[in-house]
């Protein structure tokens, strides 16, 4: 029974419930005096604790004297807690297939009306932005625009980590001035460790997350201190928002940051850092506004410019650019 607390609480207890039942397994049984001193807890806190495990048939009070409780034989006990909560997750997905197939039997001809819902208040947004993201079976795709007045569907979230880690695949697009902001490029250097796509634009038109290419929320401009978002179901208008992102997609410059994409490098190759200062400036950013994101000195990011020049046998930076994207340094991916 060693082990961190909280372990049980899929089976209903609480950590003082289960603290409680693993000091009268390891004692075997024990007056509520003592165990409250075990557990460091107040006699009353302890008492009740002892009666929720009472029913839940993991404690019985003992037969050998008044206020003394004995521990229920844990591979009985938690068995049937156990077997009981199988049931409940069993009926809970047939009950979740069942709505599912009501809601795809009433999606085959929605109304006109049901096409689009109206969600208002930061609360319902951000659990729409993360149900659409822990939803998604396929892709991810999110336009990321610099204004941070509403709620952004933006990168380096848990439910990325979760979703990658299903093999959803995410594509963003973010705008320039993204990385202009304290924590972009932090941000961003976490989305493309998680292989995520990221992509910079000089302007994106909207804020929007695609899931699937079957829901789409689209966060409004705020006139007031409430955020509101559209969330848009299957139809021309989510087509419409797809074909607005694949659009703005196909036009960006890809983002290399940190060691995302970095190959084996040598004297006559670019190192990480090398990479991160050529996509930034490809992105679009200054001399300085890339030294401060990437926390260098401005001379040397400069001096590493000049040795990449020097390297690719060019005299202006429009040519390395150019060249960078030969030598698939900052190459677009399909």
């Amino acid at each position: 029974m060693a082990g961190a607390l909280g372990v049980l609480g899929a089976l209903g207890l609480e950590d003082t419930q289960e603290a409680a039942y693993r000091a009268l397994v390891s004692v075997g049984a024990a007056d509520v005096a003592d165990l409250a001193r075990r557990l460091a807890r107040g006699e009353r806190d302890t008492e009740g604790a002892l009666r929720r495990l009472e029913q839940h048939g993991l404690a019985a009070r003992s037969p050998a004297g008044p206020g003394r409780w004995v521990a229920a034989p844990p591979g009985v006990a938690l068995g049937a807690l156990l077997t009981r909560q199988r049931h409940e997750l069993e009926q809970a997905e047939l009950a979740a297939a069942l709505l599912a197939e009501e809601y795809r039997a009433a999606a085959a001809e929605p109304p006109v009306h049901d096409l689009v819902e109206v969600v208002t208040g930061a609360a319902a947004v951000d659990q729409r932005v993360l149900q659409l993201r822990l939803g998604a079976s396929d892709e991810v795709c999110a336009l990321v625009t610099g204004n941070p007045v509403v709620v952004v569907p933006g990168v380096g979230h848990d439910a990325e980590e979760q979703a990658t880690g299903r093999g959803v695949r995410y594509r963003v697009v973010v705008e320039r001035s993204v990385l202009d902001q304290p924590s972009g490029v932090t941000g961003l250097t976490a989305a493309l460790g998680r292989d995520e796509q990221v992509r910079v634009a000089d302007r994106v038109p909207a804020k929007l997350v695609v899931a699937d290419r079957s829901l789409a929320l689209v966060p409004l401009t705020a006139h007031s201190s409430e955020p509101a978002a559209l969330v848009v179901h299957a139809g021309g208008l989510l087509e419409l928002l797809s074909g607005l992102f694949e659009s703005v997609w196909r036009d960006a410059l890809p983002l290399r940051l940190g060691a995302s994409g970095v190959r084996e490098h040598g004297p006559q190759q670019p190192d990480g850092t090398d990479l991160e200062i050529l996509s930034l400036l490809l992105a679009g950013l200054t001399d300085a506004s890339v030294a401060k994101q990437l926390d260098l000195g401005l001379r040397t990011v400069q001096r590493r410019v000049k040795r990449l020049m020097e390297l690719t046998g060019v005299t202006t930076r429009l040519q390395l650019g150019w060249h960078a994207y030969e030598r698939d340094w900052v190459a677009r991916k399909p």
